[in-house]
């Protein structure tokens, strides 16, 4: 039986332009701090302060400027996983990177101790867009996005270990706030986005219209039909063919009865 399709996914132009547009954005930032000495880590969040708010909409933004590995390493996984999240997710991508984006900075403003160290990077994001395919691949039934989660679970399922306080430098405040904002999500859009294709009679069922029940119509016309040979055989029973025979001697007694009639009547006249 043919399925119905539902919902298409992104297209692969969209997939390539907006995460190459945010990395060109993300490294010239990169190349500006470096070149200029602009001290852009100030623009990340501090815990708790009112300087630290800005650190909402620049943190993801800002790599260290002396260590080019962290912008390097945060590129390639941020390219993959918006760029998958905008193919496979494509009605609501937006949404999810937008609230990801914001909730990540909140949510670390919120949490995370003031030490006096700003949370900069695109890592928050890169946990929120991880933990966002992954669950949603899992609770939705369709086979392209479970396939995408069990291989988002494998190329970064390592990343599990960066939601633990292990490296004083690391801010694994925001790669929880990340992850976990990025769970929230896959379960609040589980109804939004692309869904397993269904069948021409699931969306009858949904509609209230019930399909006919072929097989109980196919035993009902055995069973009328039966009936119908039934009443014929009692019919052929009913039915009796009475044969009556004379013997011939019978046959000429009859006739000389019916001739000496007639002489006695032409007597009495």
């Amino acid at each position: 039986m043919k399925k119905l399709k539902t919902h298409p996914f992104g297209s692969t132009i969209e997939t390539l332009v907006y995460p190459g547009l945010l990395l060109v954005i993300m490294w010239l930032f990169f190349w500006a701090d470096h070149l200029f000495n602009l001290e852009l880590y100030k623009f990340g969040v501090l815990p708790r302060t009112v300087e630290g708010l800005r650190g909402i909409i620049f943190m993801p933004l800002i790599h260290s400027e002396k260590e080019i590995a962290h912008i390097v390493n945060n590129s390639i996984p941020t390219a993959f996983l918006l760029g998958a999240l905008i193919f496979f997710y494509r009605e609501v991508a937006l949404k999810v990177f937008v609230i990801s984006w914001l909730m990540t900075g909140i949510l670390v403003w919120i949490y995370a101790q003031n030490k006096g160290a700003y949370h900069i990077g695109m890592s928050g994001i890169i946990y929120a867009l991880a933990g966002f395919l992954f669950t949603s691949g899992v609770i939705r039934k369709f086979l392209p996005l479970q396939a995408i989660s069990m291989f988002v679970a494998f190329m970064y399922g390592g990343m599990i270990w960066g939601i633990f306080p292990m490296e004083e430098k690391i801010s694994w405040e925001g790669h929880l706030m990340g992850l976990i904002t990025g769970i929230i999500l896959a379960f609040y859009y589980k109804k939004l986005g692309p869904t397993s294709p269904k069948y021409r009679y699931e969306i009858e069922k949904e509609m209230g219209i019930e399909p006919p029940d072929l097989e109980g119509m196919y035993y009902e016309n055995l069973r009328i039909e039966k009936e119908k040979e039934e009443q014929l055989e009692r019919e052929k029973q009913e039915i009796k063919i009475v044969y009556h025979f004379l013997r011939d001697d019978t046959i000429q007694t009859s006739q000389d009865t019916n001739t000496t009639g007639s002489l006695d009547d032409n007597d009495v006249e």
